[in-house]
């Protein structure tokens, strides 16, 4: 029994060794840093898994497996999570780079260019996704920001249908794309946020100035091919130079360069700029009014409004969507309720075609992107009386959102309705109370 023991467990050592794929090399090592508790060594291997340190004067370059470039900077914690590359068929190519805390860059290789809606780069409170890309970050662990050197980045806050183990970008609604033309910005994300914050990248906030970068620092757009000790590629020549350096500085003699301790580089001073306010998205507007006088209650609109769609009527109420403004478009996954803010609502005597006033209390508006789904459900009171009303439907890609299917258990409402965005929602609901009375109403939904 104990040498079966000993053979199943020799088995799972194997198999996870086996499972650690070598995702790159070590190309340049300075002052202290590690690969999981061993001394980072020049010309090393590193394995998918295993945890990358700098200490305060440490520098680590690894050229990744399919020519790209991971650099970590002093007082850094990362790890190469996933880098499998499948050259004959790039759709399977899966990589996924953590940085636990400090400054590290990313510059896409060949294999994620080509892949790139598989590749993930995880901070503490963000996803980064790339469209062949060349960025730097800094994070602890309630705080992240990205800089772009070339093509562009996406960029979401963990939440919703956004987790941390999953796989490729976070894009939806909360996503937040930033380019290399957008010089001197940056995007911010704090724990608990979801959409990224659009920021300047002065005085002590962007990741170059947290931890500046090594004057030999590859320059942006620059491969990192070649072989990895040598060969004619920018990060071989500047590595090349980097040892010339240091035999100079001892006198002639030959050493490995991860035992070089640098001394870090001042960061320049800059006069710190208040960051402009980031410019919101703007959605199509949703309204309603009451296109028929009730009781008291006069008319407040027409059945049509210039430059508005008119998207609903019941009998008291209609429903417009603004014609200006960004089409809402709804995520494809997670999920958000709504509390009732404001509603307005009549019952009416089917025979004698008396009316009356209801108020709504309690109510709930909840979606489900990743079944298409809505549910909702209040109570109306009446003279006296008290009546719970809901159902449950669809809601399509626009936000708008109606009942599937009108005789389900417990459903007494019929509802055409849309939302505006992720922080609010507009529906129209007729259905009746009893064999005798009939109710019409607007409900207005807040996050």
């Amino acid at each position: 029994m104990i040498r079966q023991l000993i053979l199943a467990a020799g088995a799972l050592l194997a198999a996870h060794a086996a499972s650690a794929a070598e995702a790159g090399k070590i190309i340049f090592v300075a002052g202290a840093a590690q690969v999981v508790d061993h001394p980072a060594a020049l010309g090393g291997a590193v394995n998918e898994g295993e945890l990358l340190t700098t200490g305060a004067d440490g520098y680590l370059y690894v050229k990744t497996v399919d020519n790209g470039l991971f650099i970590l900077r002093p007082n850094t914690r990362a790890r190469i999570a996933t880098y499998h590359v499948d050259r004959e068929q790039p759709a399977n190519t899966r990589v996924k780079l953590e940085l636990l805390s400090g400054v590290a860059r990313s510059q896409s290789g060949e294999a994620v260019k080509q892949a790139r809606q598989n590749f993930r780069f995880n901070t503490p409170v963000a996803a980064i996704g790339v469209r062949g890309t060349d960025f730097t970050v800094f994070t602890d662990q309630d705080t992240s920001r990205v800089t772009v050197l070339s093509g562009a980045i996406t960029v979401s806050g963990f939440g919703g249908g956004c987790r941390p183990d999953g796989v490729g970008p976070c894009e939806g609604n909360t996503s937040r794309e930033l380019t290399a033309a957008q010089k001197g910005q940056l995007l911010q994300v704090q724990r608990g946020q979801v959409a990224p914050q659009l920021m300047q990248g002065n005085g002590l906030l962007a990741p170059d100035l947290v931890a500046p970068p090594r004057s030999d620092e590859p320059a942006k757009g620059a491969a990192a091919g070649g072989n990895v000790l040598g060969g004619d590629s920018l990060v071989a020549v500047e590595v090349k130079k980097i040892s010339d350096q240091v035999r100079n500085q001892s006198g002639g003699n030959s050493g490995n360069e991860s035992q070089t301790v640098v001394p870090p580089l001042t960061p320049p001073i800059i006069e710190v700029q208040p960051a402009p306010p980031p410019v919101p998205v703007v959605y199509k507007d949703i309204t309603w009014g009451r296109w028929t006088a009730v009781l008291k209650d006069p008319a407040t609109s027409g059945v049509s409004k210039d430059g508005w769609d008119r998207m609903g009527m019941n009998s008291y109420f209609v429903l417009f969507r603004e014609h200006k403004g960004n089409d809402f478009v709804t995520p494809e996954k997670g999920s958000v309720s709504f509390a009732l803010a404001d509603s307005s609502a009549y019952v009416r005597d089917i025979n004698t075609e008396k009316k009356s006033a209801a108020q709504l209390q309690n109510g709930v508006l909840s979606f489900n992107f990743d079944k298409s789904s809505f549910a909702t459900q209040f109570d109306l009171l009446t003279g006296g009386e008290s009546f719970h009303m809901g159902n449950s439907g669809i809601v399509k890609r626009d936000g708008s959102f109606s009942v599937l299917n009108p005789s389900l258990p417990g459903a007494n409402i019929g509802i055409t309705g849309f939302m505006r965005d992720m922080n609010g929602a507009t529906y129209l609901f007729d259905g009746s109370l009893d064999a005798r009375r009939a109710v019409d109403g607007v409900t207005v939904w807040k996050k």
